[in-house]
């Protein structure tokens, strides 16, 4: 089992920037794929990034590439997601997951563990 807990939403104007964290445990930290997804109210759950165990790779959707960097610190077990240049549509609750497949998974399925959510709203 793992169990994640997502922290760092909030309230922030367009043009801002946040940092999500995402702290896990209950197995080795370093053997889970880590992913963001997203879902607004009314649409399906969205991916948004994705990190190996390792860390040393990343793949990210088209909507926040150039905009939101996912990294991990495999000490602290935590993985993060920094978002700069929000926009309005970034609004929704974001999702923390983790995955015991190999490579960087972006679809839901492939993600066995998730998080509670946590909002971010964005303002215009």
């Amino acid at each position: 089992q793992v169990q994640l807990v997502e922290s760092g939403g909030g309230l922030v104007q367009a043009g801002g920037s946040l940092r999500l964290s995402c702290a896990a445990s209950g197995r080795t930290f370093s053997s889970l794929a880590m992913g963001w997804f997203r879902q607004a109210p009314g649409k399906e759950r969205e991916f948004v990034a994705t990190i190996r165990g390792s860390g040393t790779s990343t793949y990210y959707a088209n909507s926040v590439k150039d905009r939101f960097t996912i990294s991990r610190d495999n000490a602290k077990n935590t993985v993060y997601l920094q978002m700069n240049s929000l926009k309005p549509e970034d609004t929704a609750v974001y999702y923390c997951a983790a995955s015991l497949n190999v490579g960087l998974p972006t679809t839901p399925q492939r993600y066995g563990y998730w998080g509670q959510g946590t909002q971010v709203t964005v303002s215009s």
